[in-house]
């Protein structure tokens, strides 16, 4: 079989899904579904994860050509501009992915502009980044490896003083997350910022743990961002390349498991097919920056892809409902959805075989 051929079987595949989806949750966003009857566990708002949502319908817009596939990915990415004022870094997430598909598309490019304006407003130059936010409880003054991709793109669009603090926000994260670590170490994916009456400080946080396999494809996410980014790949270009590197080298990604285990620590416990979908498209993005890593990340990119596709992706005959890509774990040291198709995971898997067709150019997304 040519990798055209799976790739388009899979991607006809998910794009039925998306069709399901959008019957089941109306006006809501999906958010995780069952392992065994694919209902979809949904949120009023969006949460964290809307912007995949409305990326998927951006996304079936772009392989149908329909106008009233468009109209309703336009529709849902509207039910998203409440986030652009939110206190949350994973306004990246959720206004990057949620506009970046949507060309032609005024009321989202004014999202998207809104969302860049705010963030930069809201980008701390003492600590170096846009804090984590409260705007979903807890502690503000964090840093996490889930709050850098998409942030710096969104950034980067503020104008000027944007690709600036978009650089400040991904190297104080890399100065975090690599800065100092042993060999065979795993990275902390999330600190905390203390004030201290002697200095003030960062501490690494236990939750989520480091070797947790969405924090390390998220980095990894991001210096592809950063690398492909005109403005963005100008900052200290020789640190992005050695942090690409070295998280190439340390994260396992070119070697081991296609599925890592959603913990390293716990090689028996859940999978995570989410994490393999973002680390296929960060592959595919550093396959397209000159380096030494260019074959290396293709190859393995369409190995992972391949494997999700045949092995996690339920296909026509299936007695579930076809189209869900499953092994999905949200959060295993809570046991919530460790089994479970999860919609960024759905989003990032469509998004490299929508490229691999086509559909999308995968440097501008």
């Amino acid at each position: 079989m040519i990798v055209e051929d799976w790739a388009s079987r899979a991607l006809g595949a998910l794009m039925e899904r998306v069709e399901a989806t959008e019957s089941q949750v109306g006006a809501r966003f999906p958010l995780y579904a069952d392992p065994e009857d694919g209902r979809w566990t949904t949120t009023g708002r969006g949460s964290w994860a809307g912007g995949f949502w409305a990326g998927l319908l951006w996304l079936r817009a772009r392989y149908t050509g329909a106008d009233a596939d468009r109209a309703a990915a336009m529709e849902c990415t509207g039910r998203l501009a409440h986030w652009a004022e939110a206190d949350t870094a994973t306004r990246g997430l959720i206004l990057w992915y949620g506009t970046a598909l949507a060309t032609g598309d005024d009321e989202a490019g004014a999202i998207r502009k809104a969302a860049a304006e705010a963030c930069l407003l809201a980008h701390d130059p003492a600590l170096g980044l846009v804090p984590w936010g409260d705007a979903f409880g807890g502690p503000r003054l964090l840093a996490r490896a889930d709050a850098v991709p998409g942030m710096l793109s969104l950034l980067a669009a503020a104008g000027p003083g944007g690709a600036a603090a978009a650089a400040a926000h991904l190297h104080r994260h890399l100065d975090l997350c690599l800065g100092g670590l042993p060999e065979g170490q795993w990275p902390a994916p999330a600190w905390q910022y203390t004030p201290g009456e002697q200095r003030e400080q960062w501490q690494p946080l236990d939750d989520p743990p480091a070797g947790w396999s969405r924090g390390r494809a998220w980095m990894l996410l991001a210096v592809a961002e950063a690398l492909l980014h005109p403005e963005l790949s100008l900052h200290r270009p020789d640190r992005l390349a050695a942090a690409a590197e070295q998280l190439l080298a340390r994260g396992g990604f070119l070697m081991g498991p296609l599925v890592p285990p959603a913990e390293a620590h716990r090689p028996d416990g859940p999978l995570d097919t989410s994490a393999a979908a973002i680390t296929a498209v960060a592959l595919m993005k550093l396959a397209r920056v000159p380096g030494p890593w260019v074959n290396h990340c293709s190859y393995r990119a369409v190995a992972i892809l391949i494997r999700l596709s045949e092995s996690h992706l339920y296909h026509e005959g299936a007695t579930a409902p076809v189209g869900r890509l499953v092994d999905g774990c949200y959060d295993a040291g809570k046991g919530l959805a460790v089994r479970h198709e999860l919609i960024w995971g759905t989003f990032f898997l469509t998004l490299a075989l929508a490229a691999l067709d086509g559909y999308v150019d995968i440097t501008r997304v």
